[in-house]
């Protein structure tokens, strides 16, 4: 059996943590650049506020019914998150097996096989509790014989969290089906728009149970092949997408972002990729890696309208690193060319970004047969950097070249403080 705990609202649910005032009230988390919504609760939603709406589209209604409205805080997403998972691993972590596959920010699947099958409502329940208590973020979790059964249940759970309370077990045949009858195929996991309006249109299937009677065979002509034969087996309660481990060593590493407002010059087009390079080469010696390429790119002429770019033009440059490194300095010497080459006078640019590739195992460096031998004479110096960086903020030391006012920077305009990873924006409890 697996189940899946899905945080609600999660980017939502996190600002509501540090503001109890907003507990019954509507609110909503915008995107990259304050563009469009992204998170909703549930009073946001019973507006009739709909997810992925530009927020200048949106302005009228957020103002009639004083929705609160906050920028991304990444920081404060990314912590809460670690928070939920390690509460997840404390909890459930089998003595014999690892028992928590993360999935996305806001997601996370367990294996409870170790869990009696009479046992697995109450201990739903008692997770529900104690990650709230815990971590103050609200979880619905849907428990079933295989990963799409699980989100198919922690869907339906999400739907009425009064009647379910956040949890939905399918472990009998008449919970199943009752639950397939009411998933329509378009809602299931692993069947995007394209497969949902072909097996309405084409094979009058509606309803995940109905596609639950197909034979394997029928999947493996008209539903992907191995995966559309999964799909079956899955909804059949046939386990076959296990848990997986965690990417350790990406082979690539990218740092892009869309500018708080058009870049022209071209400096400042450097001070961003700059930026970006050092963020992507501390992403690098974290998992003690060196690249041995690198990518950089640009988007320009593009229409902005929220955070869209409309009619966007990609432009690259790519460039072999004689020696593979992590040396922000080095990468950095690299950029520059390639940006300057990209550069073109006029031109507005809308976006940037860096990809490290080719990354190898700094410890086992491949030499070159006409060069010197390959140092890593900045390695302490890096590691110096990074600590400094980790333990105060990001970018408490960084290059000149990255530049000081940065007035292309994602905006933010309505962000909340980072109350758990900055000391001078904690939470202050007053009497």
């Amino acid at each position: 059996m697996y189940a899946i705990i899905d945080c609600n609202s999660f980017y939502c649910s996190c600002e509501r943590l540090f503001r109890p005032d907003l507990r019954v009230k509507p609110v909503v988390v915008l995107s990259n650049n304050d563009g469009c919504i992204i998170s909703r609760t549930d009073e946001a939603k019973q507006l009739g506020i709909d997810m992925g709406v530009p927020l200048f589209e949106s302005r009228e209604m957020l103002k009639q019914h004083d929705v609160t409205v906050f920028s991304s805080n990444y920081h404060l997403y990314g912590d809460m998150s670690m928070r939920v998972m390690d509460t997840l691993r404390l909890f459930t972590d089998h003595a014999s097996y690892r028992c928590v596959e993360v999935y996305s920010v806001d997601e996370a699947f367990v294996c409870v096989d170790h869990i009696p099958a009479e046992a697995l409502q109450s201990f739903s329940e008692k997770l529900r509790d104690v990650v709230v208590q815990w971590t103050g973020i609200p979880v619905s979790i849907g428990v079933g014989p295989s990963k799409v059964l699980s989100k198919v249940a922690n869907r339906l759970a999400k739907k009425n969290k009064v009647k379910t309370g956040c949890v939905m077990v399918l472990d009998t045949e008449d919970t199943l089906q009752d639950a397939l009858e009411r998933t329509d195929v378009s809602d299931l996991w692993g069947i995007g728009r394209r497969y949902s309006r072909k097996l309405k249109e084409m094979y009058g299937i509606n309803t995940a149970w109905q596609l639950k009677h197909m034979p394997q065979e029928w999947a493996r002509k008209n539903l992907g092949g191995v995966v559309g034969v999964r799909m079956i087996k899955e909804l059949n309660g046939e386990s076959c997408i296990q848990l997986k481990d965690p990417l350790e060593k990406k082979k690539m590493i990218a740092t892009t972002r869309m500018f708080g407002k058009p870049v022209f010059e071209l400096e400042s087009l450097k001070e961003a990729v700059v930026t970006y390079v050092s963020r992507a080469a501390e992403k690098l010696r974290r998992q003690y890696g060196a690249a041995t390429g690198m990518d950089v790119f640009v988007v320009t002429n593009g229409t902005i309208s929220g955070s869209y770019v409309y009619d966007p033009q990609h432009h690259h440059r790519y460039c072999n690193l004689t020696t593979p490194t992590a040396d922000t300095a080095v990468l950095i010497k690299t950029a520059l060319p390639l940006v300057e080459s990209l550069y073109r006078k006029g031109t507005k640019y809308v976006k940037a970004g860096v990809m490290l590739t080719g990354i190898v195992p700094d410890d086992s460096l491949q030499g070159d047969l006409f060069a010197g031998p390959a140092k890593q004479e900045n390695r302490a110096l890096m590691q110096v950097l990074d600590n400094i960086n980790f333990g105060m903020r990001s970018d408490m030391v960084k290059f000149a070249s990255s530049g000081l006012t940065r007035n292309w920077k994602m905006r933010q305009e309505m962000r909340s403080n980072r109350f758990t990873t900055r000391w001078d924006e904690v939470y202050e409890v007053k009497k």
